[in-house]
């Protein structure tokens, strides 16, 4: 299906004839007789392009104009005037129009205007899309939850961001902590810099030192070139140190120095390189404890741990389930050109009801299965590898799943309403629903039909 036109003509014929000409050209025409159809129309879809006559009964171009800007205001509208009401069509483009046509309109300056409007039209959107992506990642890169936990986290990670002390993560496999340590990267003042992720326990303990603190040419066999190494290459921004409790303590010896000092030896060079880098590292052990043992050195734990993120396993977190569902299974549907799909309220309690011992991890590998096989009908429980198993919720896990969902909904609704610029009928569309049915939600949960003020309200000084 091509770009959609809504079609806005009282003159029986020039619509039709204008309305095969777009058709034969390859866009999806909707028609209207006058400005009321078109009104309503644009309440029930979204529309590319609205091209539209200036004089109508029942509502006019001009009264149609205002309200598609209120309604949509990123759809492009092109004015269609007689000669004589020139002076309309332009008064039309000071209150927003794309373009505006003369009758008698020649079908190849429809064309024409058509295209450039649409083009126009969808530059703004490529616009619109790739600053909110690079906007996403700024924000908490694409970390989801909303419970109480989560939103502390977030909270800490504004706050981070801002300045360049090291950070040490704490939590189970699986609850995102590299994706923290990119939030802390992506939301500041090191964004423009490297983020270098290095996974400690992955690498031999042979390869260590010369891995993170680069080596000369010789310096031992194999080393058949000069090498940097990750402090070197995450110079100015930040090194992500996954497992950092698997580093040998000789390691730990030298990384603290560098800590302390501020530069890097490489391995078979005496000459120090001064290096700038931010630390974030991570865990899945208490560094406390290994200290007691003699594992780790304290007084490296002592400077890794200025400020800790201890990030809640997500047993500990169920309210977070559904968004995070929702948010994996639109991910998936869109990696595999499959059409948007749910889940049913059997699976949710199942998925409510699991342990999780992977975390998001699991839950992310769980729906990414799921929608392999769903196809084109919603995740069901028999989707799930753990249902079978599943223990029957009590009445309180219910009412947390009802609960949730509400929260997500509202959550989800919100989010599209600012991703379209709080646009009803896009963010409908997207929703896939109609415009009345989204006014209804916002009743229904609680949701300010005047976002946009609010929102702008927030976001002023004090």
């Amino acid at each position: 299906m091509g770009q959609s036109i809504l079609l806005v003509e009282d003159e029986n014929l020039l619509r039709e004839s204008l309305a095969e000409l777009l058709t034969e050209e390859g866009y999806d025409v909707a028609q209207a007789a006058n400005g009321r159809e078109g009104h309503d129309l644009l309440l029930e879809r979204g529309f590319d392009l609205v091209l539209s006559d200036i004089r109508m009964p029942e509502m006019d171009g001009a009264e149609l104009l205002r309200r598609a800007k209120r309604i949509a205001p990123q759809t492009p509208v092109i004015i269609v005037t007689a000669f004589g009401t020139v002076e309309s069509a332009v008064a039309a483009m000071r209150e927003g129009a794309a373009d505006y046509l003369l009758k008698p309109v020649q079908f190849e300056d429809v064309l024409i205007r058509v295209r450039r409007a649409l083009e126009v039209g969808s530059m703004r959107r490529d616009h619109q899309a790739q600053t909110e992506q690079l906007a996403e990642p700024s924000t908490f890169h694409n970390l989801i939850g909303d419970s109480q936990a989560m939103t502390g986290l977030f909270d800490k990670v504004r706050k981070l961001s801002a300045v360049r002390s090291s950070v040490l993560i704490f939590g189970e496999s699986g609850t995102g902590k590299e994706l923290f340590a990119r939030a802390i990267h992506y939301n500041g003042v090191t964004r423009n810099k490297p983020f270098v992720a290095v996974n400690c326990g992955a690498i031999p303990e042979s390869l260590i030192e010369s891995e993170l603190f680069g080596h000369r040419k010789g310096a031992f066999t194999g080393a058949v070139r000069d090498r940097q190494g990750y402090f070197e290459a995450a110079d100015g921004g930040t090194l992500f140190l996954d497992e950092i409790s698997t580093l040998p303590l000789s390691v730990q010896s030298s990384l603290l120095r560098v800590l302390e000092e501020r530069v890097v030896v490489p391995v078979g060079d005496t000459k120090p390189r001064p290096v700038d880098v931010r630390i974030i590292a991570a865990t899945n052990q208490d560094l406390a404890e290994l200290g007691q043992a003699g594992r780790f050195r304290e007084d490296l734990m002592y400077r890794l741990d200025v400020v800790r993120l201890a990030l809640p396993p997500l047993r500990e977190r169920r309210e977070d389930i559904p968004l995070l569902i929702h948010h994996f299974l639109e991910r998936f549907a869109a990696q595999m050109g499959k059409r948007p799909i749910g889940v049913t309220d059997e699976a949710m309690r199942a998925m409510l009801g699991h342990e999780w011992r992977g975390n998001v991890r699991e839950l992310e590998n769980v729906i990414e299965r799921a929608v392999i096989f769903a196809d084109d009908r919603d995740v069901d429980a028999g989707d799930l590898p753990f249902a079978a198993a599943a223990p029957e919720p009590d009445d309180h896990a219910v009412d947390d799943l009802k609960q949730a969902m509400s929260r997500f909904e509202r959550r989800h609704i919100i989010q599209a309403l600012r991703r379209h610029r709080y646009d009803k009928a896009e963010t409908a569309a997207q929703l896939g629903i109609g415009v009345s049915s989204l006014y209804r939600k916002l009743d229904d949960l609680d949701i300010p039909k005047n976002l946009e003020q609010e929102d702008e309200t927030a976001d002023k000084p004090v």
